[in-house]
């Protein structure tokens, strides 16, 4: 009987033991680890950074009719020459092969002038992030820009201040001089005719030396841009030609546009001045057609 009794007791403890354990084992399942009682997502989505939106522009323009014919009859002169048919074809423009029109496109013009040879081409390239929860499209085409700008060597835009203080102790230099002029400055006072003629033989030289700035960065131009004059070295027969190529970004599509003046002649050398301001022209207008 007493066995009985015992076996009637140790039952019912361990039938309550047995569902304490299966309680804590749901408890524990319900849990997020933190003893809150509270279901995590194990997915952790919410940690992840959205994808960059894709750039603005999703397609390219033509650029044998991107660039205006006005710009272009000013950059390649026609030879008085040619039949209006050929001229027709001169201004139409050449368009380069691409496996892929809206990543990359390009037209070239070739115009033969009796003054020498005249070269013009225009790229547009659209640049795509292949991964825009780490780069947006516009992010990796400002990389492009930069890594071009480093092959021409030529300083990043934020270090284009820094030039412009290294001319001013120049030019606090210049009015040293001048001070330290004073003693000659009554002289060309007593001389008031030969001081005249002097001023304005000096002032055209200095406009003349300001047009040879080479290549530089540019600003008002779409997003970034740059600008690079090469002009080639001088041969007992062969002429000096002088390539200017402008590289700006709008967005996340890079626009290049190269002019090249070779002359007929050894002792021509092209204008830096023309050449540049030629091409920046044409640049400006491309900027303004993908900003319409």
């Amino acid at each position: 009987m007493e066995r009985k009794a015992v076996r009637r007791r140790v039952l019912p403890g361990i039938a309550m033991i047995t569902a304490l354990a299966a309680g804590v084992t749901g408890l524990a399942g319900c849990t997020d680890g933190n003893g809150m009682g509270i279901t995590s997502d194990q997915k952790g989505g919410g940690s992840t950074a959205a994808p960059a939106q894709p750039g603005k522009y999703r397609s390219l323009p033509q650029p044998c009719k991107a660039a205006d014919s006005k710009r272009l009859k000013a950059m390649l002169p026609a030879a008085d020459s040619l039949t209006t048919q050929q001229r027709e074809q001169l201004y139409a423009g050449t368009a380069e092969p691409s496996f892929d029109g809206d990543r990359h496109v390009g037209c070239r013009w070739n115009a033969q002038a009796p003054e020498g040879t005249l070269l013009l081409s225009v790229t547009f390239e659209r640049v795509v992030s292949y991964d825009r929860a780490a780069a947006s499209d516009d992010d990796k085409a400002h990389t492009v820009f930069v890594r071009r700008l480093t092959d021409a060597h030529l300083p990043f835009p934020g270090i284009t201040g820094s030039p412009s203080p290294s001319t001013a102790p120049g030019a606090s230099a210049s009015p040293a001089q001048p001070s330290g002029s004073p003693a000659s400055a009554p002289a060309p006072a007593s001389a008031p005719p030969s001081a005249s003629p002097s001023a304005p033989a000096s002032a055209p030289a200095s406009p003349s030396a300001a047009p040879e700035l080479g290549s530089r960065v540019l600003e008002g131009l779409g997003n970034e841009a740059y600008l690079d004059d090469k002009l080639s070295p001088a041969g007992a027969s062969a002429a000096q030609s002088r390539t200017v190529r402008i590289v700006f970004r709008t967005s996340n599509v890079l626009v290049t546009i190269e002019y090249s003046v070779q002359p007929s002649g050894p002792a021509a050398i092209p204008s830096s001045a023309e050449t540049q301001d030629k091409t920046r022209q044409l640049a400006q207008a491309l900027a303004e057609r993908f900003s319409e």
